[in-house]
């Protein structure tokens, strides 16, 4: 199976805009022949945590009609939203949709970063689905800075670790360069990273979405300038 990681310079609050962007990158995905594309965190929105905190109407569901673009491309998806979490605080969630439009599963961050704990309510438990013969598990930008995340993956058969994220400039650089070739060594795992790309609430995406194999070597780089997508072959076996 061929993966896609996406980069995208998301407008901010505007759930609609975003998705519609999103999805023209899924359907670019799978012209690349990518059965698979993962979107940053944060896609829908954007990083825009005080628009996120007083309108609920940013919250997008699994069953959002909002998100019919990116359910209709023909291509499986993970995408990063503000989920209502029903106690008044929404969380950061990956929605996960196989190429019909099915919902297959929905993970919650449980690592919220700093000022995100003011905002978010975090997750409990690990995500993970299968598609295609290979499993598959799931991080949100921090978590993967929390080696045990992916580690019960790989110990619970996943072959493939995906992270969606917001590493900015600077040392977000630095970080992103790190920590995921990081994990793909340690847990032998593929990793996928998506990443924003510009403007990014208060951050400017350094954008460098990308797949590493298992053993940490790169396989497909986006630049840090451009939305797009990058995909790479990722078997069931190393």
């Amino acid at each position: 199976m061929k993966i896609a990681a996406a980069q995208l310079a998301c407008v901010p609050a505007d759930v609609h805009a975003n998705a519609a962007q999103a999805a023209a990158l899924a359907v670019r995905a799978r012209e690349l022949g990518a059965g698979l594309v993962v979107f940053p965190e944060l896609a829908l929105t954007g990083y825009e945590l005080d628009a996120l905190a007083a309108d609920p109407g940013l919250m997008t569901p699994a069953d959002d009609p909002r998100l019919d673009p990116l359910r209709s491309a023909g291509i499986a998806t993970a995408v990063n939203v503000a989920l209502p979490a029903g106690d008044g605080r929404p969380a950061i969630a990956t929605l996960v949709h196989d190429a019909d439009g099915a919902h297959l599963t929905t993970y919650v961050k449980q690592h919220l970063y700093r000022h995100e704990q003011d905002v978010f309510r975090p997750g409990d438990r690990d995500g993970r689905f299968e598609l295609g013969g290979i499993r598959f598990s799931l991080g949100i930008c921090y978590d993967n800075h929390f080696p045990e995340l992916s580690g019960r993956g790989a110990a619970d058969g996943c072959r493939v670790h995906l992270a969606s994220s917001l590493y900015g400039t600077g040392e977000g650089v630095r970080e992103r360069a790190g920590v995921h070739p990081g994990i793909a060594k340690e847990h032998g795992l593929y990793v996928v990273l998506a990443n924003h790309v510009g403007p990014a609430g208060p951050w400017t995406g350094c954008g460098g979405a990308a797949v590493w194999a298992p053993g940490g070597a790169l396989l497909a780089e986006a630049d840090d300038r451009t939305p797009s997508v990058v995909c790479a072959e990722i078997g069931a076996t190393t």
